[in-house]
């Protein structure tokens, strides 16, 4: 789900140990074809939340010139679906809550270069531990192994650092999972096709106290999230095998805005964000809310590695 990153995606926490606390709703009330297109005789409501719980470390040592961020998200999720397949006499609902998915980055360095860009690369994976059984309508979890190439970047325009232009990305290797057939009995091995997202933010702090120990940030935040290669296996249809490379990709965008309140002398940052889509295929369409904040606990720096 994009909308995790806004502004200061190039920034890592200060040497130490950081706990952040993400929450997301999405919901949509339209299924797109292939054209962007709102699909006709389907009515209804996608909804959901995430809550996830990241886990930073950061140690006061350098790596070839950069600091060191591993951390692991781990995250709760609820979902619902109500849907209306109107002149079929057909529906569907479900939902689930529980844990979700699981995502760890074990890898990820991150840079300050001249005090006017803040860089950062890494990989990571994320576990398959939500519920998840082919067929069920209360699944939480994915179903699949997957793997991440991320990195952030913040450029800093004005020379006090207040101005700032952001970019995160994210490409993403699924892996192999079970599906249900149509209708149920029989069961394929799906590989979803890798997919590209980038998080965009041009953003500006004001404070709110002369000493700085009280800041605003404000900003205009968006994301583009397309799928980059085609989904592997195939779809049993009424007994009918379907090469799933045969499915149209999917792809979706949107844009809002971002308010951070941040106090510096406490390590402490409070963000709030809203994503209006407005443009998406073969998915749902729909509107993201995150809020959350992180504290950081610093601990003291030691002898840098050359």
């Amino acid at each position: 789900m994009p909308g995790q990153f806004g502004l200061n995606a190039g920034v890592i926490p200060a040497p130490g140990i950081t706990y952040a606390n993400l929450a997301l709703n999405y919901s949509a009330g339209q299924l797109n074809n292939s054209e962007g297109n709102k699909i006709s005789g389907i009515t209804g409501t996608y909804d959901f939340w995430v809550d996830e719980n990241i886990v930073y470390y950061v140690p006061s040592h350098k790596i070839l010139g950069g600091y060191f961020m591993p951390y692991v998200a781990v995250n709760v999720a609820n979902g619902s679906l109500v849907a209306d397949l109107t002149g079929n006499n057909l529906g569907a609902n479900g939902g689930g809550a529980g844990l979700a998915d699981t995502y760890v980055q074990p890898l990820n360095l991150g840079w300050h270069f001249a005090k006017r860009v803040d860089f950062n690369v890494g990989y990571s994976f994320t576990a398959p531990t939500g519920r998840y059984t082919a067929g069920a309508n209360n699944n939480v979890g994915s179903g699949y192994w997957g793997n991440n190439f991320t990195s952030g970047t913040t450029l800093y325009i004005t020379k006090n650092q207040g101005t700032t232009a952001n970019l995160a990305t994210a490409w993403e290797i699924h892996g192999q999972k079970t599906v249900a057939s149509i209708p149920a009995g029989q069961f394929s091995k799906i590989t979803p096709g890798q997919a590209f997202t980038a998080e965009w933010g041009i953003g500006q702090v004001l404070p709110l106290k002369k000493n700085l120990s009280m800041l605003a940030q404000f900003g205009l935040v968006g994301y583009d999230q397309w799928q980059v290669s085609s989904n592997g296996g195939t779809y049993l249809v009424a007994g009918l095998p379907i090469a799933a490379s045969r499915l149209p990709y999917y792809s979706v965008h949107g844009i809002g805005f971002q308010a951070n309140y941040i106090l510096p002398a406490k390590n402490v940052a409070l963000f709030f964000k809203y994503y209006d889509e407005y443009s998406a295929k073969v998915r749902v369409q729909g509107r993201a809310i995150v809020f959350g904040g992180s504290w950081t606990l610093k601990i003291p720096k030691s002898q840098t590695i050359p």
